[in-house]
């Protein structure tokens, strides 16, 4: 693969991600990577990138504002705090819930389903909350950005909302995704990859 293209574009089950990526790195290629939660426990592979000359590039995928983030990070960030509100079947087959017992099944209120960090929230939701791995690795980390996950029967799409307190300003964001043909995944995941694909040889580049 490395001899065939300079950026490889992963859109793969997270399990795989290492094949993918290795060989594109250690070859100084680039790689995309919208599995980010899947790259939360594998830094040697941004360490591989650094050792050989090649890239990971995270694209912004289903949340606003990654500008902002990584502007306030090269300050102070004292908080990143997430919401998500997913349809139960948004939701419905993550390894946490299978794990815990707790079914979507004839869900009629909203019901919160998991507090806690980025970090773990990845590794108990690996296909369905991509967007705060990304936020975390924009701003503080994993281990200090927290989330709650909400399976709310009353939404229709998949909601997100961010508050950010930094020494250089404090903000909120909050963003509606329609989901694509994998409830899992908004629509504007899809578009975001086409944005920063052609952001890489754009003879005008707008933000960070």
């Amino acid at each position: 693969m490395p001899g065939n293209a300079d950026l490889a574009l992963e859109c793969a089950p997270a399990e795989i991600l290492d094949q993918i990526c290795r060989p594109m790195l250690n070859a100084g290629k680039q790689v995309m990577i919208l599995s980010a939660s899947a790259l939360l426990p594998r830094p040697d592979l941004v360490d591989l990138a650094r050792a050989r000359g090649g890239q990971v590039i995270v694209p912004t995928g289903a949340l606003i504002g990654f500008d902002a983030v990584c502007a306030a990070a090269e300050g102070t960030i004292s908080t990143v705090q997430m919401v998500t509100r997913k349809p139960p079947a948004g939701l419905a087959g993550a390894p946490y819930l299978i794990a815990n017992g707790i079914s979507m099944d004839g869900l009629n209120s909203a019901l919160c389903v998991f507090k806690g960090s980025a970090r773990d929230a990845a590794a108990a939701f690996p296909a369905n909350v991509n967007v705060v791995a990304a936020l975390s690795l924009a701003g503080i980390g994993p281990d200090r950005t927290s989330i709650e996950i909400w399976a709310d029967p009353a939404v229709a799409r998949n909601c997100h909302q961010i508050r950010v307190e930094s020494d250089s300003a404090c903000f909120m964001m909050s963003i509606e995704n329609i989901p694509s043909e994998n409830p899992r995944t908004g629509r504007i995941t899809a578009l975001s990859v086409i944005a920063a694909l052609r952001k890489l040889t754009a003879p005008l580049r707008i933000g960070t």
